[in-house]
């Protein structure tokens, strides 16, 4: 049998196993541009599981342990893998239900139930992929708890099954085969599963090795700023209250922010998360133990830290709930790049969420936004095809509707926003605003972050990238040369706009060239093409074009 001790230590080592061989995991992404990577998500996702793992005391049992790693890794889920990861875990959430020690039977069925949310919640699931992996994992654990039901045997036989149907991804999905690699998001499942066992088997968490340069990450601080541009409130005070009794947190909300201001309260069932920028600490303690009984807290003076912070730069502001008010639409986009936020604020947007393909924001960064945003109903634009799953997500766990628009790349957003009519009512300006995003084709000109080859053909590192919709379709050695021919590629006849976003690689002189050069090839084509140039500011992409 499986202790809740056991089971909390398991979900930890796994997390440090993860961390461990993020970046090999990050290595087997076939497309070779800069992004989030499995890795990297599904390393992050599990150090929000960790966090909160580390804060339950030894005789916790397996059902408290379950559902504080499913709670924390739905809010802390980041990119399409640590959102099915999330779900996986979830499961362990519901068939570990009021048990305090778990069988192999149990394990078998939780991880049945997690496998099946999994395939649910991807709208076209793909097999040869990390779901491939985690699915046939759980057939062959039913049917080995048949034959032994003792955990470990279950639990080793998921493990082996898990390495096997990793093998055979490569022949369920051609594009695998072809550049010789398995699926990244199923290897990172198979090393969680790994870290997982030598709990099990030998009770020895995996240590975590941090390499060069690297920090652990701190889930809970994605949300909430160090310290304001300006510091109003001297102490940044954070801690966590185990609830005893039914009064609400709005109550402790409500008080705090009567006291300080970056207030981030985390109702969660069993425990409350508090953040707050206060003069008086102290108050927001014992305001705090009406909820029940103290379990951590950490009070830090922020005015010493942006004294000795080196360069001084303040971190981004903070977001506050706010109370949601009636019949009011508001909207919360993903970008990156001074510019591009710039750009979605004037388009309305009351919060843009720092992030893109070189970092995934994660579920909560998401919610922290729509709660921040002062409306009934929140449209949310991803803008990114790995962090749409994740927004999703959001939508359970807001106070308030929220209506995920399923934006794929920042030119998809923009014309969303500016399709959007105040007149007409929020189910059919979802409709029309997408709508209006799908006709929106989208080019990118990056950089390939590694060697690879795809479809065939070589790519070395640094070489010039250019995307269409998507998909690879030339490389090149200039940037300059790439966004002309793409430009040539993606203009039709019946083609009205076309906006060029430069990024932050890119010289104003050189998008002026970029622009003139389009301009001539778009007037050979139709006269009355209208060329917009903006400055977004965009890592990663020297230019991102958009053709309508």
């Amino acid at each position: 049998m499986i202790k809740g001790s056991e089971l909390r230590d398991a979900i930890i080592s796994g997390a440090n196993s993860i961390a461990n061989m993020r970046q090999p995991v990050d290595q087997l992404n076939i497309f070779p541009v800069p992004d989030g990577d499995t890795g990297t998500n599904m390393s992050m996702t599990m150090s929000a599981a960790k966090k909160e793992l580390l804060l339950l005391p030894d005789d916790a049992d397996v059902t408290t342990v379950a559902d504080k790693a499913a709670s924390a890794l739905l809010r802390g889920a980041r990119g399409n893998s640590g959102v099915i990861l999330s779900l996986l875990f979830r499961g362990f959430s519901k068939g570990l239900k009021e048990l305090n020690e778990a069988n192999g039977a149990d394990l078998a069925s939780a991880l049945a139930i997690g496998v099946d949310a999994a395939y649910k919640a991807v709208m076209k699931p793909t097999e040869g992929t990390i779901l491939t992996v985690a699915r046939v994992a759980a057939e062959k654990a039913r049917a080995a708890c048949t034959v032994n039901n003792r955990a470990l045997y279950v639990w080793d036989e998921i493990c082996r099954a898990a390495e096997e149907a990793l093998e055979t991804t490569p022949e369920l999905l051609p594009v695998l085969k072809r550049a010789g690699v398995v699926d990244a998001g199923g290897k990172g499942l198979c090393i969680i599963f790994r870290g997982m066992q030598s709990v099990f088997c030998d009770g020895v968490i995996v240590e975590h090795k941090l390499s060069d340069g690297e920090e652990e990450v701190d889930a809970f601080k994605s949300i909430v700023a160090e310290f304001d541009e300006v510091i109003n409130f001297t102490y940044c005070t954070e801690f966590i209250v185990e609830k005893e009794n039914e009064l609400e947190a709005s109550e402790l909300r409500a008080f705090l922010e009567t006291i300080g201001d970056c207030v981030v309260v985390v109702d969660d069932d069993e425990i409350i998360k508090v953040h707050v920028h206060t003069n008086t600490p102290g108050e927001a303690i014992t305001a705090g133990l009406k909820h029940g009984q103290l379990i951590s807290n950490k009070i830090e003076n922020m005015r010493e830290q942006h004294k000795n912070a080196g360069d001084g730069r303040p971190a981004p502001k903070a977001l506050t709930r706010v109370e949601p008010e009636e019949g009011v639409t508001g909207f919360v986009a993903v970008a990156a790049g001074d510019g591009l936020i710039s750009l979605f604020g004037d388009l309305g947007c009351e919060h843009v969420v720092s992030g893109g393909q070189t970092m995934n924001p994660s579920t909560e960064d998401i919610l922290a936004a729509v709660h921040a945003t002062a409306a009934s109903t929140v449209f949310v634009l991803p803008n990114n095809k790995n962090i749409i799953m994740a927004a999703e997500q959001a939508v359970p766990l807001a106070d308030r509707r929220v209506v995920v628009l399923p934006t794929k790349t920042i030119p998809q957003g923009l014309t969303a926003m500016l399709s959007y009519d105040s007149e007409a009512g929020e189910d059919e300006n979802a409709v029309e605003m997408f709508r209006a995003a799908e006709r929106v084709s989208t080019g990118h000109v990056t950089f390939a972050a590694r060697d690879s080859e795809f479809d065939g053909n070589k790519i070395k590192e640094g070489e010039i990238l250019a995307l269409e919709n998507g998909k690879l379709v030339f490389t090149e050695k200039d940037p300059l040369k790439a966004i002309t021919k793409l430009a040539k590629n993606m203009i039709k006849r019946d083609t009205s706009f076309i906006t060029l976003i430069y990024g932050g690689d890119t010289t104003d002189a050189q998008a002026d060239e970029a622009r003139a050069a389009i301009e001539q090839r778009a007037n050979r084509v139709n006269k009355n093409i209208e060329v917009t140039l903006i400055n977004g500011g965009q890592p990663v992409y020297y230019f991102i074009i958009s053709v309508e």
